[in-house]
Protein backbone atom coordinates (compact mmCIF):
# COMPACT_ATOMS: atom_id res chain seq x y z
CA UNK A 1 0.00 0.00 0.00
CA UNK A 2 1.05 3.75 -0.67
CA UNK A 3 1.55 6.21 1.99
CA UNK A 4 -1.11 8.30 0.23
CA UNK A 5 -3.32 4.88 0.05
CA UNK A 6 -2.25 4.61 3.74
CA UNK A 7 -3.55 7.71 4.20
CA UNK A 8 -6.99 7.51 2.77
CA UNK A 9 -7.42 4.23 4.50
CA UNK A 10 -6.73 5.97 7.86
CA UNK A 11 -9.47 8.63 6.85
CA UNK A 12 -7.17 11.42 5.82
CA UNK A 13 -7.97 13.53 2.58
CA UNK A 14 -4.90 15.41 0.99
CA UNK A 15 -6.40 18.91 -0.78
CA UNK A 16 -3.07 20.18 -1.42
CA UNK A 17 0.70 19.40 -1.86
CA UNK A 18 3.32 22.64 -2.38
CA UNK A 19 7.41 22.01 -2.39
CA UNK A 20 8.58 24.84 0.07
CA UNK A 21 12.15 24.27 -0.15
CA UNK A 22 14.58 21.87 -1.00
CA UNK A 23 18.59 21.09 -1.83
CA UNK A 24 20.39 18.07 -2.38
CA UNK A 25 19.74 16.82 1.05
CA UNK A 26 16.34 17.67 2.21
CA UNK A 27 13.05 19.28 0.91
CA UNK A 28 10.38 20.42 2.86
CA UNK A 29 6.78 20.26 1.69
CA UNK A 30 3.59 21.62 2.81
CA UNK A 31 0.21 19.54 2.58
CA UNK A 32 -3.15 20.88 2.88
CA UNK A 33 -5.37 18.13 4.65
CA UNK A 34 -9.07 16.84 6.27
CA UNK A 35 -8.50 14.86 8.90
CA UNK A 36 -10.56 12.37 9.73
CA UNK A 37 -13.10 14.38 11.59
CA UNK A 38 -13.43 16.85 9.11
CA UNK A 39 -11.11 19.60 10.03
CA UNK A 40 -8.42 21.15 7.70
CA UNK A 41 -5.35 20.93 8.91
CA UNK A 42 -1.78 21.74 7.64
CA UNK A 43 1.54 19.15 7.47
CA UNK A 44 4.87 20.29 6.86
CA UNK A 45 7.01 17.67 6.17
CA UNK A 46 10.70 17.34 5.88
CA UNK A 47 11.78 14.71 3.01
CA UNK A 48 15.05 12.91 3.02
CA UNK A 49 16.37 9.77 1.85
CA UNK A 50 16.64 6.91 4.04
CA UNK A 51 19.52 6.12 6.40
CA UNK A 52 21.62 3.94 8.39
CA UNK A 53 22.79 4.13 12.07
CA UNK A 54 25.67 1.51 13.01
CA UNK A 55 26.41 0.13 16.56
CA UNK A 56 30.63 -1.43 15.77
CA UNK A 57 31.02 -3.81 18.23
CA UNK A 58 33.99 -5.38 18.60
CA UNK A 59 35.60 -9.05 19.37
CA UNK A 60 36.52 -7.36 22.71
CA UNK A 61 33.46 -5.82 23.40
CA UNK A 62 34.22 -2.39 23.08
CA UNK A 63 32.14 -0.07 20.84
CA UNK A 64 33.13 2.51 18.63
CA UNK A 65 31.57 5.73 18.79
CA UNK A 66 32.15 9.36 16.75
CA UNK A 67 31.79 13.03 17.80
CA UNK A 68 31.28 15.82 15.56
CA UNK A 69 30.37 19.26 15.67
CA UNK A 70 26.34 19.59 14.90
CA UNK A 71 25.92 23.07 14.05
CA UNK A 72 21.66 22.89 14.03
CA UNK A 73 22.13 22.62 18.17
CA UNK A 74 26.02 24.30 18.35
CA UNK A 75 27.76 21.19 20.26
CA UNK A 76 30.00 18.26 19.38
CA UNK A 77 27.77 15.05 19.74
CA UNK A 78 29.38 11.44 20.47
CA UNK A 79 26.85 9.30 18.57
CA UNK A 80 26.88 5.82 16.35
CA UNK A 81 28.46 6.03 12.83
CA UNK A 82 25.27 6.92 10.53
CA UNK A 83 24.57 8.84 7.54
CA UNK A 84 23.05 8.30 4.15
CA UNK A 85 24.25 8.79 0.32
CA UNK A 86 22.74 12.09 -1.12
CA UNK A 87 24.67 10.88 -4.88
CA UNK A 88 22.79 7.44 -4.92
CA UNK A 89 19.45 6.51 -5.11
CA UNK A 90 18.11 3.02 -4.31
CA UNK A 91 21.58 2.37 -2.09
CA UNK A 92 21.09 -1.51 -0.46
CA UNK A 93 21.04 -0.73 3.17
CA UNK A 94 23.68 -3.18 4.44
CA UNK A 95 26.02 -1.08 0.96
CA UNK A 96 25.43 1.90 2.86
CA UNK A 97 26.04 0.47 6.24
CA UNK A 98 29.23 -0.78 5.11
CA UNK A 99 30.44 2.55 3.60
CA UNK A 100 29.27 5.03 6.48
CA UNK A 101 30.95 2.46 8.89
CA UNK A 102 34.35 2.73 6.58
CA UNK A 103 34.29 6.42 5.99
CA UNK A 104 33.38 7.58 9.22
CA UNK A 105 35.62 5.52 10.92
CA UNK A 106 37.67 2.99 9.34
CA UNK A 107 36.39 0.12 10.03
CA UNK A 108 35.43 -2.53 8.23
CA UNK A 109 32.82 -5.15 8.99
CA UNK A 110 33.22 -9.08 8.03
CA UNK A 111 29.44 -9.18 9.90
CA UNK A 112 26.84 -6.78 9.28
CA UNK A 113 23.58 -7.35 11.41
CA UNK A 114 20.05 -5.67 10.78
CA UNK A 115 18.35 -5.06 13.65
CA UNK A 116 15.67 -3.07 12.25
CA UNK A 117 14.00 0.14 10.79
CA UNK A 118 12.89 3.52 12.76
CA UNK A 119 11.82 6.93 11.53
CA UNK A 120 13.24 9.79 12.43
CA UNK A 121 10.68 12.21 13.61
CA UNK A 122 7.44 10.71 12.06
CA UNK A 123 5.63 13.61 13.26
CA UNK A 124 7.21 15.88 10.83
CA UNK A 125 9.61 13.59 8.39
CA UNK A 126 9.56 10.73 6.27
CA UNK A 127 13.20 9.50 7.15
CA UNK A 128 13.50 5.86 7.61
CA UNK A 129 16.46 4.39 9.45
CA UNK A 130 17.80 1.21 9.18
CA UNK A 131 20.07 0.07 12.57
CA UNK A 132 22.78 -2.28 12.59
CA UNK A 133 25.10 -4.26 14.57
CA UNK A 134 28.82 -4.34 12.87
CA UNK A 135 30.82 -7.24 14.27
CA UNK A 136 34.34 -9.00 12.99
CA UNK A 137 35.77 -5.36 12.73
CA UNK A 138 39.07 -4.67 11.14
CA UNK A 139 40.16 -0.82 11.30
CA UNK A 140 41.75 1.15 8.01
CA UNK A 141 41.94 4.40 7.54
CA UNK A 142 38.85 6.83 7.53
CA UNK A 143 37.51 8.23 4.09
CA UNK A 144 35.68 11.25 5.57
CA UNK A 145 34.25 13.60 3.07
CA UNK A 146 35.42 17.46 2.98
CA UNK A 147 32.81 18.33 5.13
CA UNK A 148 33.23 15.55 7.93
CA UNK A 149 37.02 16.70 8.38
CA UNK A 150 36.17 17.32 12.42
CA UNK A 151 34.99 13.81 12.73
CA UNK A 152 37.33 12.08 15.74
CA UNK A 153 36.23 8.12 17.04
CA UNK A 154 36.36 7.00 20.44
CA UNK A 155 36.80 3.24 21.44
CA UNK A 156 35.26 2.53 24.56
CA UNK A 157 33.81 -0.76 26.74
CA UNK A 158 29.81 -1.55 27.11
CA UNK A 159 29.95 -0.60 30.49
CA UNK A 160 31.13 2.45 30.16
CA UNK A 161 29.21 3.83 26.93
CA UNK A 162 25.69 2.82 28.89
CA UNK A 163 26.93 4.94 31.77
CA UNK A 164 27.13 7.70 29.45
CA UNK A 165 24.34 7.06 28.68
CA UNK A 166 23.41 6.91 32.30
CA UNK A 167 24.79 10.25 32.76
CA UNK A 168 23.34 11.51 29.97
CA UNK A 169 26.71 12.56 27.55
CA UNK A 170 24.94 10.46 24.99
CA UNK A 171 22.23 13.10 23.53
CA UNK A 172 21.63 11.70 20.52
CA UNK A 173 17.99 9.92 19.64
CA UNK A 174 18.53 8.11 16.61
CA UNK A 175 22.29 6.60 18.97
CA UNK A 176 20.01 6.05 21.81
CA UNK A 177 17.40 4.40 19.89
CA UNK A 178 19.51 2.46 17.61
CA UNK A 179 20.97 0.77 21.37
CA UNK A 180 17.81 -0.37 22.60
CA UNK A 181 16.75 -1.58 19.43
CA UNK A 182 20.00 -3.88 19.37
CA UNK A 183 19.87 -4.36 23.38
CA UNK A 184 16.07 -5.32 23.23
CA UNK A 185 16.82 -8.08 20.45
CA UNK A 186 19.00 -9.58 22.55
CA UNK A 187 21.81 -8.82 20.29
CA UNK A 188 24.72 -8.02 22.63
Amino acid sequence: MSIEDARRAAGFQTVSTRLAYSNPWTAVREDIIIHPNGKKGLYGIVERGEFVVILPMHDDGRVTLIQQFRYPVGERLLELPMGMWETKENVDPVELALGELREETGLRAGEMIHAGTMYQGAGYSNQKGHVFLARNLTRGETELEETEQDITTQDMTLAEFEALIARGELKCMVSLAAFALIRAKGLI
